[in-house]
């Protein structure tokens, strides 16, 4: 009886012009013979297909089936070729299938085979293989180049890294030297589900430091610059820093603070990034050591979830009184936010991702379960997994998963 004939794996290889209907001819003639689908897979590029499928039949069939697919490959104008595999070879390959996964997305305005290479090159050091390339962004126009051009390929690897401190390091290296961004995560089904994304708004969300522009208004901008330098250098911390520039703005009519708010200049990508992410059901918060006003003015603008910021005091006659209601909005007081938030969400932290450029996002980053830096300043970037440095905020989707072509925009 069949059911009972000796077994084989043979890799079946074809390659050329793609048509419509090809698969289904070639799968016609392997179910006529009853062929079990191991596997199987297919690339297109430029119009020209590489497709492989792993099938088990019996001997009995098998000259039969290469046989009528070397005709039917003739009659489709592709080429068409076969490779017998070993039981051994193959349950060696079904065994690799437990090991851990692990995603590599890069990200430039463009990738050149010299970034693709680096990269790659760090990879296999790490003795990790690479099952599939995928890309993320659509086809580039070379008679009609977009100014907001942007690139993306998405590497499935399979393996356990070495070093996955080295590797982040080497990573970090080559990105910042060869001007490419890149996001080294386990894929895992947290990856694929996440469900909650916190922003940071002053120069992350929006092109601008509110307090700055504020500050230039009331007249004291030289002031409020040397408070923030001198925090930077460390010399007092955010809190003392914040009290400070806050109280240089008494007096202020609270008009100035909305005709900024209505002139906002809101980072590229952030339309694109927001529809996404609301059609996709995603929840979005604002964690900000800025103020509510602003936050709240995004808010209503792209239907953002959560505000939580800085509340500035208004007198009796509309004036800023030089100083603030409630906790300050700190580095520590995001990470805390983060979690709460994901607690009322009922949100893994695994499923959380936050989004930030300053020191005081560092905390978030590091508590969300994925971190990244965007635009940021060299200690940020040198300490958060991922970053964002070459296109707008909208390469969040990439580290995602997104592809152009899902998201319809």
């Amino acid at each position: 009886m069949e059911h009972d004939s000796i077994q084989e794996q043979i890799l079946i290889r074809i390659t050329g012009k793609d048509r419509p209907g090809l698969t289904a001819s070639v799968m016609a003639i392997l179910a006529r013979y009853q062929a079990k689908i191991l596997d199987i897979g297919q690339a297109d590029i430029h119009s020209t297909l590489s497709l492989g499928i792993l099938i088990r039949i019996s001997e009995h069939n098998s000259g039969s089936v290469m046989k009528e697919l070397l005709f039917k490959a003739t009659e489709l104008g592709v080429n068409i070729g076969f490779e017998p595999i070993t039981d051994d070879d193959y349950e060696d390959w079904v065994n690799q299938q437990g090991k851990n996964r692990f995603i590599l997305t890069l990200i430039g305005r463009s990738l050149s085979a010299g970034q693709i290479e680096a990269a790659t090159r760090v990879i296999a050091g790490q003795g990790l293989n690479i099952d599939s390339i995928l890309r993320l962004t659509g086809r580039i126009s070379i008679k009609n180049p977009d100014k907001n051009t942007r690139a993306c390929i998405e590497f499935s690897l399979r393996g356990n890294p070495t070093d996955k401190a080295g590797l982040q390091a080497e990573l970090m290296r080559l990105s910042s030297s060869m001007g490419f961004d890149f996001s080294f995560q386990r894929d895992d089904m947290y990856r694929r589900s996440r469900r909650l994304i916190c922003f940071d708004m002053d120069s992350t969300l929006i092109q601008t430091e509110c307090i700055d522009e504020l500050a230039e208004r009331a007249g004291v901008g030289e002031q409020v610059k040397a408070i923030t330098e001198s925090a930077m250098r460390g010399e007092i911390d955010f809190k003392e820093s914040f009290t400070r520039r806050v109280a240089l703005l008494k007096g202020l009519d609270v008009s100035v603070m909305q005709d900024i708010a209505d002139h906002l200049p809101i980072t590229e990508g952030v339309d694109r990034l927001m529809e996404v992410l609301k059609r996709c059901g995603y929840k979005i918060a604002i964690l900000s050591g800025g103020f509510t006003f602003f936050g709240e003015q995004l808010q209503r603008k792209f239907g953002i979830d959560y505000v939580y910021a800085n509340n500035l005091e208004v007198d009796e006659n509309g004036k800023l009184t030089g100083r603030f209601l409630g906790d300050i909005v700190d580095g520590h007081r995001k990470a805390e936010l983060l979690k709460l938030i994901a607690q009322v969400e009922k949100v893994n932290l695994e499923q959380t991702i936050a989004v930030g450029d300053g020191a005081n996002d560092l905390p978030m980053l590091g508590e969300a379960g994925l971190g990244i830096a965007f635009h940021a300043k060299p200690r940020v970037v040198a300490n958060a997994k991922q970053s964002i440095n070459t296109i707008g905020l909208d390469g969040v989707l990439y580290f995602l998963g997104f592809k152009d072509s899902y998201m319809g925009i």
